[in-house]
C-alpha cells in the first residue's frame, strides 16, 4: 500500500492518479454548468435577484460544509463518502435540468425581471443546489486528502499536479458544454453533461479507487461534530485569524461576480446568446499556463504582500470593462472573430477581466494557504488550515446578493431596452457599477495592507 511516508523517487500509487482522475470528472461536471447557473435560472423565471442569490448560496455550500463534511468522510471512509457524493450530484444536476426535460417549462427568451417561476420550478431548483453543494463540499476533502496520503514523499509536486487537474478538469467541462449546448441548441443541456460527467466518477470510484492507509503507527484522529464546533469557535475566537477571514474575503467576493455580475452583464447587455463557458475559460487557461512562470519568479514575495498584489489585479480587472463604452459603437461593437463566433467588444474585455481574475488568483489562491498556515497557534496549523475556505465561502455568500445589487439597481439604472431585448446602459450609470467594484478590490487590498500592519505592532504572544 502507497503511503505518503515513502522517498522522495518513488511513483505515485495508482490511487493517487485514480483520486486526480476523480477529480478532474467532479471539476469538468461542475464547471460545464457554472458559467450558466445565473442565467439559466433567470430563463427558468427567478426574477432579477433569486438567480445570484441561489448562486451566491451554492457556492457557500461547496466552500463551507467541507469543514463538516471532511469528517463524515474520515468516519465512513473516502471511497463511500465518495460514492454518495457522486449520487448526490447526479440527481442534483439531473433535478436542475428537470423543470425543462420533465416539467413542461419553456426557457424565456429574456431573462425577466420578476419572479414568475412556481413552485414546479423552484422546489426542485433548490433541492438540486442543496444536493450539488453537499455532493461538491463532500469530494474537495476525500481528493485532497488522498493525496495527501498518496503523494510519496514529494507533496509539492503532487498538489501542483492535483491544482492542474482541477484546471484542466475545468476547461474540458467548458468547452464539452459549449459545444453539447451549442449542437443542441439547448442550455439546459448542460446539467446532462454535468450528469454524465458525474456518473462517470462514480463508476471510476467503484470499479477502480481504493481507500488508502496511512504509514504504519500513525493515526488520524477523528472528531465528533460537536468537536468540530468547539473547534470553529477557537478559531474565530483567535482576532488575528478571524481578521484575516474577514479582509481576505474581499478578494472572493469579487471573484465570485465571474459566475454572478458578469454573465448577468455579457448576457442582458452584450449579446443575446453569449458563450459564457468560453469567455471563463480564460481562468483555468492563464492558471495551467502561467502557474509555474508565477509560482517561479514571485514565490519568495511575502505572502502578504502577494495577496496585497493579487488583490489589486481583480480590482483592476473590473474597471477595464469601462473601455468599450469609450469606443466607437461601445460594447456590442464587432471585436474578433473565433471560428463562426463573432465576439463583441463587451464581451472581449469580459474575457480579459476573467483572465486578469485569473492572474490575481496565482498571486492570492496558494500564499493564503501558506500565510493561514504561519499565522496559527504552533501546534494548530491542522487545524487553522481546516478552515482556510471560510474567506471563500463568506465572500460567496456575500458575493451573490450584493453582486446582483450593484448590477440591477446601479449599473442597470436608467438603462433603456434594445429591440433585441438587451439593455442599453446609461453610462454613467455603469461607470458607477464597475467603479464600485474596483473599490471593493482596493479597499480589500488597503485592508490587508492595514491588517499586516497591525500584526507587525501586535506581535502573538510567545507560547512558553
Amino acid at each position: 500500500m502507497a503511503t505518503a511516508a515513502e522517498t522522495p523517487n518513488s511513483p505515485f500509487p495508482r490511487t493517487f492518479w485514480t483520486a486526480n482522475v476523480v477529480e478532474l470528472f467532479e471539476r469538468a461536471a461542475y464547471y460545464s454548468m457554472a458559467s450558466f447557473v445565473v442565467i439559466y435560472l433567470g430563463r427558468l423565471g427567478l426574477g432579477d435577484y433569486w438567480p445570484s442569490n441561489l448562486n451566491g448560496f451554492l457556492w457557500f455550500l461547496v466552500y463551507f460544509l467541507p469543514i463538516l463534511s471532511g469528517t463524515i468522510a474520515d468516519y465512513v471512509g473516502f471511497r463511500r463518502a465518495l460514492l454518495v457524493a457522486f449520487v448526490l450530484l447526479t440527481v442534483g444536476y439531473f433535478l436542475m435540468g428537470y423543470p425543462v426535460w420533465l416539467g413542461g417549462v419553456e426557457l424565456l427568451a429574456t431573462p425577466s425581471a420578476e419572479v414568475t417561476a412556481g413552485p414546479g420550478v423552484m422546489v426542485p431548483v433548490l433541492l438540486a443546489l442543496l444536493l450539488i453543494g453537499i455532493g461538491g463540499s463532500v469530494i474537495k476533502p476525500c481528493i485532497s486528502g488522498t493525496v495527501q496520503k498518496t503523494h510519496a514523499g514529494r507533496a509539492t509536486l503532487a498538489f501542483a499536479i492535483f491544482y492542474m487537474v482541477i484546471n484542466i478538469g475545468s476547461l474540458v467541462g467548458r468547452v464539452v458544454g459549449f459545444s453539447v449546448r451549442n449542437y443542441w441548441s439547448d442550455l439546459s443541456l448542460i446539467f446532462g453533461v454535468a450528469m454524465v460527467a458525474a456518473v462517470l466518477a462514480f463508476f471510476l470510484v467503484l470499479f477502480v479507487y481504493r481507500d488508502t492507509e496511512l504509514p504504519a503507527g500513525e493515526s488520524k484522529p477523528k472528531k465528533s461534530i460537536g468537536r468540530i464546533l468547539l473547534d470553529m469557535v477557537l478559531v474565530l475566537g483567535n482576532l488575528r485569524f478571524a481578521l484575516f477571514l474577514l479582509v481576505s474575503s474581499g478578494f472572493w467576493f469579487l471573484y465570485n461576480q465571474v459566475y454572478n455580475v458578469l454573465p448577468l452583464y455579457v448576457k442582458k447587455v452584450v449579446e443575446v446568446s453569449p458563450a459564457m463557458d468560453l469567455y471563463t475559460a480564460a481562468n483555468p487557461i492563464v492558471i495551467v499556463v502561467f502557474q509555474l512562470l508565477i509560482t517561479k519568479q514571485f514565490g519568495k514575495m511575502q505572502p502578504i504582500r502577494s495577496i496585497v498584489i493579487g488583490t489589486v489585479i481583480i480590482g483592476l480587472s473590473m474597471v477595464v470593462n469601462l473601455i468599450p463604452f469609450m469606443l466607437p459603437g461601445g460594447v456590442r461593437s464587432a471585436g474578433i472573430g473565433i471560428g463562426a463566433i463573432v465576439v463583441p467588444m463587451g464581451s472581449l474585455f469580459i474575457i480579459l477581466t476573467v483572465a486578469l481574475i485569473a492572474f490575481g488568483e496565482l498571486f492570492t489562491s496558494p500564499r493564503t494557504y501558506e500565510w493561514i498556515g504561519a499565522l496559527a497557534p504552533k501546534g494548530q496549523e491542522g487545524l487553522f488550515l481546516g478552515y482556510a475556505n471560510l474567506p471563500m465561502a463568506i465572500g460567496s455568500l456575500v458575493g451573490g446578493p450584493v453582486g446582483a445589487f450593484i448590477f440591477n439597481d446601479i449599473m442597470c439604472k436608467n438603462a433603456t431596452k434594445t429591440p433585441e431585448g438587451l439593455f442599453e446602459l446609461d453610462s454613467a450609470a455603469a461607470t458607477r457599477g464597475w467603479l464600485i467594484l474596483m473599490t471593493i478590490g482596493f479597499l480589500s487590498a488597503l485592508s490587508m495592507w492595514l491588517y499586516n500592519r497591525w500584526l507587525k505592532s501586535h506581535p502573538a504572544p510567545s507560547v512558553a
